[in-house]
């Protein structure tokens, strides 16, 4: 999702994004740490409520499928600005609903969504705003009140590729607690998660600098596919020994509520 429909550029066309980076942000083992991440902390919910789950910059509806099949009673809702991702994610997906969202430009179909949502997940997608606060400001109408919101923005330092997809900033426990406040939401916990190996991971990225970019972009072919393969699935399996929270953590969490009506 990206910062501003009104001056767009090309590391913020998420329809050209989601084309080109769809299988390969699939297969990421980071991505699927994020997400399971958000998975166990929204397990941990104590709503008795039923759950309605939004999530705000669904991309290709990775997250939603997951929940999907681990929570089938959960309804079920993304909202996204890219068209391509919605249409990615609808096939994927078919329990769940998708919308074409722009949350600095509401549409008359997103407004039939306000105060829907009892839990609410924005995974990887701040990090890409030139206004972030005033995006969460907005997010915040479409959540019932003490609703829960689960967030994931990058920490640690930044490398060529997360510039080349749009990166404005990566995000410390301070910082995102003090966005979030702004934004009209009580922070209950933040976390610093993926020591030690998510953080050797992004010292890989950060060492393979603008050549990264170049991969993914002509995507990966013959013994740079081979080599690649054999490191995602490296990465995977040391994951699962990572810490949940450690001072070291280069991924970010917060869990937050939105306050008031």
């Amino acid at each position: 999702m990206r910062h501003d429909s009104s001056t767009k550029s090309a590391h913020d066309n998420w329809d050209e994004h989601w084309s080109r980076y769809a299988v390969a942000t699939a297969q990421n083992p980071a991505q699927r740490m994020r997400y399971a991440l958000a998975e166990k902390l929204f397990a941990a919910r104590t709503d008795a409520r039923t759950p309605r789950v939004l999530d705000i910059g669904s991309g290709q509806g990775d997250l939603l499928q997951r929940l999907s099949n681990s929570f089938p009673q959960a309804e079920l809702l993304g909202f996204e600005m890219s068209e391509t991702g919605v249409e990615i994610s609808r096939k994927k997906v078919s329990g769940a609903k998708f919308l074409v969202v722009d949350l600095y430009k509401p549409t008359a179909e997103a407004d039939i969504c306000v105060n829907w949502a009892t839990d609410a997940i924005c995974s990887e997608v701040l990090e890409h705003l030139d206004s972030p606060q005033l995006f969460l400001t907005n997010a915040r109408r479409f959540l019932a009140t003490d609703a829960r919101l689960i967030v994931t923005v990058p920490g640690g330092p930044m490398s060529a590729f997360d510039r080349h997809i749009g990166h404005r900033q990566h995000f410390t426990r301070r910082s995102i607690s003090s966005l979030l406040e702004a934004a009209g939401f009580v922070v209950d916990r933040t976390y610093l998660s993926g020591f030690p190996f998510f953080n050797l991971y992004r010292c890989v990225v950060i060492a393979r600098g603008d050549r990264l970019a170049e991969d993914v972009a002509v995507g990966y072919q013959g013994k740079s596919a081979y080599l690649a393969g054999i490191v995602m699935t490296m990465f995977r399996g040391l994951f699962r020994f990572n810490m949940f929270n450690s001072p070291f953590g280069w991924q970010v969490v917060a869990v937050a509520r939105k306050s008031g009506s």
